[in-house]
């Protein structure tokens, strides 16, 4: 990074799972945690929006971090910072927060080391961190993308311009993932997992073929997890029975929620959007397109 220089990091929200893509559908959504990156004597994150308010300012931030733990794997020194952080993506609400902090950190690691990483580069990084790749994956590529991880080697597909409305239920409490984690069961029948396995085949074929339909239909049939998360989120069959009344395809749990993932026709979202509005007083519901273009970088000059 140059004396002079600045940089604006942008990486996309994300919502994972899309039903019984569990671990491994995500979607790139139109919020963003944006970085503006310039040299500073220290090492300084200084928030700019309230969803990143309580964020550490120091090196106990996870985007230091993550850019530290980058670097030395590559041996190189970064130099110090200040990080003007802005964000419209809520904390613990299922819409890939803490995988924008991780991809943010590799991208930070990036342009401060020169290092030249590829998108396969920054996937397999991010996906030893987080364990899988449904929340990091779209916030690199953009779009829907469908990946497994495994611990030699991660794979994606992606999927890109699917012509649907996304409706958004964004609940005001926080669900933390581990707490959603912890009502899974450790094990399920040799028998359901085939079923399942099934389910979420059927889910990526529609999406391959752009079958908004079977979309829909095969993102509410989950067996992995929203039967045990459903009682963390009790809007969730509330929503579903209003909107599908309304002409939406489907919906599902938006990673481990609270949020709520509508899937709608194209300019639908709006109509659904304010039906649900006016029926969920305590919940943000807001239409969000399907970011295209996954995690960028501008660069410019201080103060010019």
């Amino acid at each position: 990074m140059l004396e002079h220089e600045r940089l604006i990091i942008t990486v996309p929200a994300s919502s994972a799972n899309l039903g019984p893509g569990f671990d491994s559908i995500g979607v790139a959504l139109g919020r963003y945690l944006t970085l503006t990156v310039e040299p500073h004597s220290e090492w300084l994150f200084i928030p700019q929006t309230t969803e990143v308010e309580s964020i550490p300012t120091g090196k106990d931030n996870l985007m230091y971090k993550v850019a530290c733990e980058v670097a030395d794997q590559y041996e190189v020194s970064l130099p110090s910072v200040k990080v003007f952080v802005s964000s419209n993506i809520p904390l613990a609400r299922g819409l890939g927060s803490s995988a924008s902090a991780i991809i943010a950190g590799i991208e930070l690691a990036n342009q401060l080391g020169n290092l030249c990483l590829t998108k396969k580069d920054k996937l397999r990084i991010s996906s030893l961190m987080e364990g899988h790749p449904d929340n990091v994956s779209p916030s690199i590529y953009g779009g829907i993308v469908v990946g497994y991880h495994h611990e030699q080697e991660t794979y994606i597909t992606q999927i890109k311009d699917l012509d649907v409305d996304i409706v958004m239920v964004i609940p005001q409490y926080e669900l933390k993932t581990t707490d959603a984690r912890h009502v899974l069961p450790e094990t399920i029948s040799y028998r359901q997992a085939v079923e399942a396995g099934a389910i979420g085949n059927m889910l990526v074929a529609a999406l391959v073929n752009r079958d908004l339909t079977s979309i829909g239909e095969f993102m509410e049939k989950d067996l992995y997890h929203e039967p045990y998360r459903m009682r963390l989120v009790p809007e969730l069959m509330a929503v579903r029975e209003e909107v599908k009344k309304l002409g939406a395809y489907g919906v599902a749990l938006s990673g481990a929620g609270p949020s709520i993932l509508c899937l709608a026709p194209k300019d639908k979202g709006a109509y659904i959007a304010a039906h649900l509005a006016d029926r969920l007083s305590s919940c943000e519901v807001a239409v969000i397109d399907i970011d295209q273009q996954g995690v960028s970088v501008e660069s410019g000059v201080v103060n010019a």
